[in-house]
């Protein structure tokens, strides 16, 4: 790692925390006017609160990590641009479901949309599966994606949540960048994306002010799984699962407990474990600052399980992950 290296991540950084922190500040009028959320089954929060914010960090990204991208005057251009288009394009989809709920049906293409675009992106000879016909492995890259865009939307459901998720990942996404583990492109999206959420945290802290929406939780999702998407293209299958495992083990229990019962699962819920957690007693700050200890655990597992060649040690971090989030999970579940 160099300074060379170092510099253009930390100045997305924080020119993304500015931005998105000034930017929010300056439109939290009109969402408090025009976006407000109010409490449904799902809801934490007891009183009308503005959501959108969203498109100050979504916003803050883009500009500041394509600009850096530009100003670098790296080579690969296209995937950069095919995922901020594609990005662009799910929080207007996500926008427009803050103001007025679009059918599930409607929604699930427009965001297959978005995700087939950053597939595309994939090189031809990536295959996670090589046994797998390509077609099928390609129609489960889809539904995966479709899946984690839509899981980082479903745990935003709880004030600093989404913050205490995002900035310990996108930290260890810059730190695999700066090791070589991740293109120049995702690193610095990592970068602005980590800051553009750490601009937003004051605003959302508990009780929050302002909430991202869905034009800020479907980007997020899109964002992160594109530099995830890109860690496992490099090999590192373990740290691409150990970085969202919170996220993901919390979302898919739930989701198969819900099938399990014959619930409405697409209906709104309040069945995720952080979600039981505060039912149960645990303070809110409780929960985001578990929830932020496991993350910056699980990052310092990923980054480990990149430096070394051994499957069986690979296997066994994953393990020790998994068990982190099970006892978390577990805990979220009983009386505080």
């Amino acid at each position: 790692m160099t300074i060379p290296q170092l510099l253009p991540s930390l100045l997305a950084i924080v020119l993304a925390l500015m931005l998105s922190a000034c930017v929010t500040w300056a439109i939290r009028p009109l969402l408090q006017r025009y976006a407000l959320a109010r409490p449904n089954a799902r809801s934490s929060h007891r009183i009308p609160t503005p959501q959108g914010a969203g498109i100050a960090v979504i916003g803050a990204t883009l500009l500041v990590a394509g600009g850096i991208i530009a100003w670098s005057g790296w080579a690969e251009l296209r995937t950069p641009a095919i995922v901020f288009a594609a990005t662009l394009f799910i929080a207007l989809t996500g926008a427009v479901d803050d103001i007025k709920p679009l059918p599930v049906l409607a929604r699930l293409i427009l965001q297959a949309l978005a995700v087939g675009a950053v597939l595309s992106t994939v090189p031809d000879n990536f295959r996670i599966i090589p046994a797998c016909p390509f077609w099928v492995e390609s129609g489960l890259r889809l539904l995966a994606g479709l899946w984690f865009v839509n899981l980082v939307n479903f745990m935003d459901g709880l004030d600093w949540m989404t913050v205490a998720e995002v900035v310990p990942l996108t930290a260890a996404l810059v730190l695999l960048g700066l090791l070589g583990e991740l293109s120049s492109s995702a690193t610095i999206v990592a970068a602005a994306l980590g800051g553009a959420m750490a601009g937003f945290a004051p605003f959302n802290r508990p009780v929050a002010k302002v909430f991202l929406g869905d034009v800020g939780s479907l980007p997020i999702g899109l964002l992160l799984g594109w530099c995830l998407l890109e860690l496992a293209q490099r090999q590192h299958f373990a740290a691409a699962l150990l970085l969202p495992l919170y996220y993901l083990a919390d979302a898919t229990v739930t989701l198969c407990r819900r099938v399990a019962r014959r619930e409405q699962f697409w209906n709104a819920h309040r069945s995720h474990f952080y979600q039981r957690a505060t039912d149960n007693g645990f303070p809110v700050l409780r929960v985001v600052s578990e929830v932020f200890g496991l993350n910056i655990a699980l990052a310092l597992l990923a980054i480990v399980s990149t430096m070394i060649q051994s499957a069986a040690v690979k296997a066994l971090l994953l393990a020790v992950g998994g068990l982190a989030v099970a006892l978390l999970l577990h805990r979220f579940s009983r009386r505080g």
